[in-house]
């Protein structure tokens, strides 16, 4: 393993713990910029990486890369994403109402507004922002190919709450959070009938799936991240835990499932009808 990826996932699993870099830091006996720079891939020694596991809460063969990744908070889950992302040349993902990587800044806007009216710790506000800015930009400069399967029912579900269906906002948000909505989903059936080079959808029409999972294709390896949070959930939410892993057998069985609803998915000009069809009767007008 890479000493790049251990600074990676040292980060996701600091992030997970909720303690402060310097909190961390003074824990183990080094400087906060010492912690930084381990996080940035410089070389760390074995009886340093076990204490930090002790402290992380992980066992130290996680740490290292061997083993799954358990996340129970979405700051967390979404910088590990994230950090596999900017590796990826191919994305494969049964996904939520959108994928984030081709929303618009409108998208952005009106969840950062809800979520702000719902959580006080400003600094967590900031550091989930600055998460999903870096996933967007990343695909913006790298373009990996991008396969999103859409289920049916959830896209019903959020054109009848908006983004951040789970966040408590005002009327007058929810809103305008479900015209957002009606207008992300709206650019979506432009996408499957432009057939942009690199970039899939489809609908399951018929299935409710009951995980969010995404495959992650680099050139060494891919990785699986099976998320019960969505995109647009509050990052103080407390509602699973995810996991990541590169375990072959894992992998494989869910690209086989995966290949599966692909092949029975409704895709091309019927799924951008259908689409439009479930505007017409679930936006708000």
């Amino acid at each position: 393993m890479r000493l790049s990826e251990i600074g990676q996932q040292l980060r996701a699993f600091r992030l997970e713990s909720g303690m402060r870099a310097d909190e961390i830091a003074a824990r183990l006996g080094v400087s906060r910029a010492a912690l930084y720079r381990y996080e940035k891939g410089e070389v760390i020694k074995l009886d340093t990486v076990q204490r930090l596991a002790e402290l992380l809460k992980v066992s130290p063969l996680t740490l290292l890369g061997i083993g799954v990744e358990y996340y129970s908070r979405p700051l967390s889950f979404f910088e590990r994403v994230r950090q596999v992302e900017e590796e990826a040349d191919q994305i494969l993902q049964i996904s939520d109402p959108v994928a984030y990587l081709v929303t618009s800044p409108e998208y952005d806007s009106i969840l950062a507004r809800a979520i702000a009216e719902q959580v006080e710790n400003k600094q967590l506000i900031e550091q989930y922002q600055e998460i999903f800015t870096a996933r967007r930009e990343s695909y913006r400069l790298r373009r990996p190919t991008m396969i999103t399967m859409l289920s049916e029912q959830s896209i019903e579900r959020f054109l009848q709450r908006g983004v951040g269906e789970a966040i408590t906002m005002s009327d007058e948000l929810r809103t305008e959070a479900r015209k957002v909505a009606a207008m992300e989903i709206g650019r979506i059936a432009e996408l499957i009938e432009a057939e942009p080079i690199g970039l899939q959808f489809s609908l399951l029409a018929d299935v409710e799936s009951t995980t969010n999972c995404i495959l992650m294709r680099g050139r060494e390896r891919m990785m699986l991240a099976i998320n019960p949070f969505r995109c647009d959930m509050s990052p103080a939410a407390t509602t699973g835990v995810s996991l990541v892993t590169s375990a072959p057998e894992a992998v494989n069985a869910h690209q086989r499932v995966i290949e599966v609803l692909w092949a029975e998915s409704c895709k091309g000009k019927e799924a951008a009808e259908r689409l439009r069809s479930l505007l017409a009767q679930h936006a708000i007008q």
